[in-house]
């Protein structure tokens, strides 16, 4: 408990985000807020660096997918917040699509997403994406077998596409336990501000939870036969797998660390 009192941290505390951080328990709670703090200002330098990550790909007419994939209430859309809160919003845009039309179920599968990728500077992020037909459509019955089974023997090769076309494309999981999704629930449950969030597919979750991990694993075997796997980001604790997310981008994509900004 001494080692908390360290100059170095009351040095953290004794500042603007420090306080805020203190502050914002119920208790309060020294340890949760140095920690806060130390993410904070590890975010900071990682949104600098996806500022240099945007200007390079504007500069060089690149065009980016990032797409997000897990549980519900796994993290995905509170990581896409973080990466773009700093980033020039002309030149990116969050893909969550509905359920298909009746018109566009009539379409070959991926066509909607097609339709949604980036233009040259551009960066997509798809807060899930065709992987709803590796994971959730066939745990929730909402494609057949033999739909399920034409899109795991096509993606790979719809992937190798993108990429063989110049498009960069970051494939990232988000992975929570059983226990965390549960009280996720229950969070959003009692929030008046979050309830939007807790959709008919979202009750049944834990339920089909041992289902969604059946076909989250042929996912999974099935990327690792392309030339993309997915990232896989252990996400029970929501700061250090957001800031896991960005390093992860960061690295993935040869962006000029050096560029002006």
């Amino acid at each position: 408990m001494q080692e908390l009192y360290t100059e170095k941290n009351l040095q953290k505390l004794n500042s603007k985000k420090g306080l805020t951080a203190l502050l914002s328990y119920d208790k309060i709670n020294i340890e949760k807020a140095v920690r806060y703090f130390d993410y904070e200002k590890k975010l900071e330098k990682l949104q600098v660096e996806m500022i240099k990550l945007q200007t390079w790909a504007i500069a060089n007419n690149e065009r980016i997918i990032i797409i997000f994939e897990g549980r519900d209430a796994a993290g995905k859309g509170g990581a896409i917040r973080r990466l773009t809160e700093r980033i020039n919003a002309r030149h990116y845009r969050i893909i969550a699509l509905s359920k298909p039309t009746k018109e566009e179920r009539t379409q070959w599968y991926f066509q909607r997403y097609v339709s949604q990728f980036p233009k040259e500077g551009e960066i997509v992020f798809f807060d899930r994406s065709w992987y709803n037909r590796a994971v959730v459509e066939p745990v929730n019955d909402f494609c057949t077998d033999q739909e399920h089974e034409m899109f795991m023997n096509q993606v790979n090769d719809f992937e190798r596409m993108i990429t063989e076309s110049g498009t960069r494309l970051v494939k990232i999981y988000m992975s929570i336990s059983k226990r965390e999704q549960a009280k996720r629930f229950d969070d959003i449950k009692s929030d008046p501000l979050k309830q939007w969030k807790m959709t008919k597919v979202d009750e049944k979750a834990q339920e089909l939870w041992d289902s969604y991990t059946f076909y989250k694993k042929k996912m999974f075997a099935k990327a690792k036969e392309g030339e993309r796997p997915f990232k896989i980001i252990r996400a029970n604790r929501k700061t250090s797998a957001r800031v896991e997310v960005i390093e992860h981008i960061l690295q993935s994509i040869p962006y000029d660390k050096n560029i002006e900004v």
